[in-house]
């Protein structure tokens, strides 16, 4: 792996006003405190329950937060601040994202058509444009429809086809795999991969876990906004003896082919954050100090991980 990130976030917060009651106004931190780094040649799956800010983050980064988002922070690419001029040149050329929803998709616009704009080589795009199709079992008519014509599956194909033929540096991809087939799946973990050994950096948003460690070099751990560990994939291996946070090991016993083990408790509001440890409330190892002490991000056993007494 490269010493160099591609890309990387330092203190990001991101903050929501909204009004309650009597118009009061609450600030709320949806992102806060959060520090990620990004490799070329690497697969960062992030993973988390809904609400923990995963797909904000990747919104961040392309530039696409509602208007009525603030945000503070370092972001930056290959050594340069990222700032949102920045952010709207390389998006879909340097840095593609591949969204959650396929209404991203243009309705009036045939979806082969749609594919093509990411590729570079216009010469060969029909060919490159069916041999893509084909890996994900997409007829080849299917480059005449138009996207209320698609069903869900075949939308979120379309999107992976056009992420995957464009010759960019950095792929976001923000729950990229719900609604595929088995196969359908599998081939795309396996471009991902390739993508990845090629030398593409790919930051995977999901919560497939056990899909995202199929592939995945390194994975990151969001809760209430923020990580609370980064750690290799090999870390999971061995019942997750390796993991470090709490709230880590607590997720992978609730994976249904570990222990099942739910989780007590919620994930604290973002209007609502504790002043300590964000996971104060469900830990089962917590101590005085952990209620009012906020744990910095510290280097532990080649990972990262947000908690005072991690080993």
């Amino acid at each position: 792996m490269n010493k160099e990130p591609i890309l990387s976030v330092r203190n990001l917060e991101i903050c929501f006003s909204q009004y309650t009651k009597g118009l009061k106004r609450i600030d709320s931190k949806a992102i806060n405190n959060l520090d990620i780094d990004l490799y070329k040649g690497e697969i960062l799956a992030v993973v988390g329950s809904s609400g923990s800010g995963k797909s904000l983050l990747a919104h961040s980064l392309l530039g696409i937060l509602p208007s009525n988002a603030v945000t503070k922070g370092d972001i930056t690419y290959k050594n340069e601040p990222l700032d949102e001029k920045r952010k709207e040149k390389l998006r879909g050329k340097e840095i593609v994202f591949i969204p959650q929803s396929v209404n991203y998709l243009d309705p009036l616009m045939e979806v082969g058509k749609q594919v093509k704009i990411s590729i570079k080589d216009k010469k060969k795009s029909n060919s490159i444009l069916r041999n893509v199709f084909s890996k994900y079992n997409l007829e080849e008519k299917v480059e005449k429809y138009y996207p209320f014509q698609l069903s869900g599956g075949m939308a979120r194909k379309v999107l992976l086809s056009s992420a995957l033929v464009s010759d960019c540096e950095v792929i976001i991809a923000d729950e990229p795999t719900p609604g595929l087939d088995e196969k359908s799946l599998n081939e795309a973990l396996k471009d991902f991969r390739d993508l990845a050994d090629s030398g593409c950096a790919l930051l995977i948003i999901t919560h497939d876990i056990s899909a995202a460690l199929k592939i995945a070099d390194r994975v990151a751990i969001f809760y209430g906004g923020t990580t609370l560990e980064i750690a290799k994939a090999e870390d999971f291996k061995n019942g997750g003896e390796n993991l470090r946070h709490p709230y880590t090991k607590a997720l992978f016993n609730a994976l249904p082919n570990n222990k099942f083990q739910p989780i007590k408790g919620s994930q604290p509001l973002a209007s609502e954050l504790p002043v300590g440890c964000l996971f104060y409330d469900r830990c089962e190892k917590r101590t005085p100090d952990c209620e009012n002490i906020k744990p910095e991000m510290k280097e532990i056993r080649d990972g990262k991980v947000r908690c005072l007494y991690a080993t």
